[in-house]
Parts: structure tokens; sequence; C-alpha cells
């Protein structure tokens, strides 16, 4: 279908990007597609040392980034809207003239949030792992390019999903849809084949759930790696949508 708008939101770890990804799954417009580029990052990095599920990872999905850009991400697609949940750090030895075929959203969560999270999965995180240096150079790129890409901040999107909802749908051209808002518990056909070690949470949901600071202190450990972290995502937050 020509005229297929195209959005790529671009996360980090440990975010809502699945549940954005299950809220636009509800649009009988739009086609999802989730983490396309999953494979080829673990193919051109040593995350696949230690991301659980990795060969499970690798054996899914075209490990040839070029080719999923061209087959999926600008390939055919049967709806007017294609929602492609994507992680920013997987954008590695890729030509990134392709965004300039989509619309580019950026998806961002306060690291003292985040990072906790995060650890439960992959025990020592790197800053490359966090992603968010890799949302700073994204945004940087965009914008020389002539990109306004829409900044969306979990904490944000949670405390009113509704009217950041809204505010993210009328950026995209598209009309809200109230049915975005919630969902059937469990897991769900688009899931990727990581689900299992990732989704627990989100498949237990049925919306987005309310936000809550953390109420654990934060390890000492990532301290180190908060403060790295914290300016990057402050400049994000700064022009993230407000509820």
């Amino acid at each position: 279908m020509s005229g297929v708008l195209r959005i790529n939101v671009w996360s980090g770890p440990r975010n809502i990007s699945t549940a954005l990804m299950y809220c636009f799954a509800q649009r009988a417009d739009t086609h999802v597609v989730d983490e396309p580029l999953y494979a080829h990052y673990l193919s051109h990095s040593s995350a696949h040392e230690y991301h659980p599920g990795a060969e499970v990872v690798l054996r899914s999905q075209d490990n040839d980034g070029e080719a999923v850009v061209r087959d999926i991400i600008l390939g055919p697609c049967d709806r007017p809207v294609l929602f492609l949940k994507q992680m920013t750090h997987h954008l590695v030895e890729l030509d990134l003239d392709f965004l300039a075929e989509t619309a580019n959203v950026i998806l961002t969560r306060d690291p003292a949030d985040m990072l906790p999270s995060y650890q439960q999965q992959v025990a020592t995180p790197t800053l490359a792992d966090t992603g968010y240096p890799q949302h700073h150079e994204l945004l940087t790129y965009l914008r020389a390019r002539g990109q306004k890409p829409v900044i969306l901040d979990a904490r944000e999107t949670l405390r009113n999903p509704r009217s950041v909802l809204s505010q993210l749908c009328e950026h995209m051209g598209i009309d809200f849809d109230d049915r975005m808002l919630q969902w059937e518990a469990g897991p769900r056909p688009e899931d990727g084949a990581w689900a299992p070690h990732w989704y627990a949470r989100v498949h237990r949901s049925t919306g987005f759930a309310a936000y809550r600071p953390k109420s654990e202190p934060f390890p000492e450990k990532l301290q180190p790696l908060l403060e790295r972290c914290r300016p990057l995502y402050e400049e994000l937050a700064a022009a993230a949508l407000r509820g």
C-alpha cells in the first residue's frame, strides 16, 4: 500500500514501548511490528553474549538489518499505518537514510526508574546498553535533517495516557482512538521471540498502569551509570509531550 504512515518509536530498554505497541495494535488501521532490528543488533555487537534468549532471537529474525529496512520497515503493508517498536541501540552499522521516509518518535524514561529494572535482566549494564547516548545522537541526526521527532517520556505518558496519546496522534496526523487505552491481558501474536524473558509484567496488564516511583533504594552499584545517563535523559525529557 502506497502512502503508508510508518511510525518508528525509538525506545530504550525497560520502558513502556511494549505497552505502546499493544496500544496501537488496538487500532483497526494499524499493523504493528515488534523490534525488527533486534537480531541485526545481536549479530553486530557483543550483546549476544549476555542478552537472555539471544540465540532464539537470532534464529527468529533476519540478521541483515539492510534487508529488514527494505522488506519490513519500508516494505509492503496492508494497512494505512505501520507501527514499529524499535530500540535506539539497535541502530548499529546501518545506513540511516531510511529515517527520512518514516515518522520518528523517541521514547525515554527516567534512568532512576529504568536502571534497576534493566539490571534484573542484564546484571552489569553499560552506558551503550541503556540507549541514552543513542537517543541523543538520533535526536541530533534527525534535527539536522529537518525532522522534528516527537519525544515521549514514560512518566508523563503514564500520568495521563489519554492526553499524551491524543497529542501523539495529532502530531502523526491520525485520529485518536479510545480503544488504544485498553487491551486484553496475555501474550499477543506480534510479540517477538524474546517475550518470555522481557514481557511478564506487560502480559499481566490491560492498559497503561498509573505511574508509581520506585520505593526501593537505588542500587549503589548503578550510581555511576545513573550519573552518566541523567543529563542525557533530562535533555530529552525537557522536550517531551506533557500530560
